[in-house]
């Protein structure tokens, strides 16, 4: 089967296409033809090095696809069932091993495509609007990147959630996207206004952080789920007392934890794309022998919404 390899860390150029030996499943796996696979930052920071496995591996933690073969011990899941799932290593392939407690179903009537772009963003802005920071009712919201993949969701959810939105943007384009997504106002990075958020979500990281901050009403929190522009430097911890503000980092993996959490927030999300009270945009395709152009454009924040590898 073919697989996009990181043959060392590095630049784009470090991602090959090759052909290796499929995988096989153990108890307690799936194996899966892969439909679709999602594109990430997470997976530029693993390739350049320092972050999540080291090379050679194969790359992408996210995607889609029908089941081909279970292993002893899984009732769950059938051949032939179509599932999604995010951080299983190896998702850039034809085929994949994925563990079944880290698999959800994808239900009848959602394309593949939009099953695997709802996934990892979808649960990602869930866990940031009902758990990390619960938006209520009046909260003024700040979201960054607010037409990124994961922004715009954010947006949308802090909206449902009863949230007064501002997103911030660099184009008109983009700021046209955060509006449609629902934002009551959309501003550029160097107009974010100081002591005026509730909650600040912030998945650029170094060129947005001591704005962030500042931003924050007093015991204000600063959501820092990404780096975007780059890691956040050291910084002195004395400087949240100014206003008792709140600081924290993030993961995913710890709210899906369990498979009741796995389970609940997919389905939340699911449901909401198949009732269209949550809309997810697809910001380009690529064939998957395409993935390192796929990597260049999310990594030059040229993009706008998810973007995707298409595999088979």
């Amino acid at each position: 089967m073919r697989a996009v390899l990181v043959t060392r860390s590095g630049g784009p150029d470090v991602l090959e296409l090759q052909d290796v030996t499929a995988p096989e499943t153990a108890p307690g796996e799936l194996l899966v033809d892969v439909a679709v696979a999602g594109v990430n930052f997470r997976d530029i920071y693993e390739r350049k090095g320092g972050y999540g496995a080291p090379p050679p591996l194969i790359a992408g933690i996210e995607g889609m696809g029908r089941v081909v073969a279970v292993g002893e011990g899984v009732d769950e899941f059938s051949a032939g069932d179509r599932v999604a799932w995010n951080n299983v290593q190896g998702s850039y392939s034809e085929q994949i091993v994925v563990p079944a407690v880290k698999t959800v179903p994808v239900p009848d009537g959602l394309g593949d495509e939009l099953a695997c772009a709802a996934l990892l963003q979808g649960m990602t802005a869930h866990y940031l609007t009902h758990s990390t920071y619960p938006v209520s009712e009046g909260d003024d919201v700040l979201v960054h990147a607010g037409a990124g993949g994961a922004g715009r969701l954010v947006v949308q959810m802090a909206k449902m959630r009863g949230g007064r939105v501002t997103a911030t943007t660099s184009t008109a384009e983009k700021a046209a996207l955060a509006r449609a997504a629902g934002a009551d106002e959309v501003i550029g990075y160097g107009e974010v206004p100081e002591e005026q958020f509730d909650v600040v979500y912030d998945g650029v990281g170094q060129a947005s952080f001591d704005d962030s901050l500042a931003a924050l009403r007093p015991r204000g929190m600063l959501v820092l789920y990404g780096a975007a522009s780059g890691p956040v430097p050291p910084f002195e911890i004395t400087r949240l007392n100014a206003r008792s503000t709140f600081l924290t980092r993030p993961s995913l993996v710890h709210y899906v934890a369990t498979r009741e959490d796995l389970l609940s927030r997919s389905g939340d999300v699911y449901g909401w794309v198949a009732d269209g009270k949550l809309d997810v945009r697809i910001g380009g395709r690529y064939p998957l022998e395409e993935a390192r152009r796929a990597q260049e454009d999310l990594g030059s924040r040229r993009t706008t919404g998810k973007l995707l590898l298409t595999v088979r």
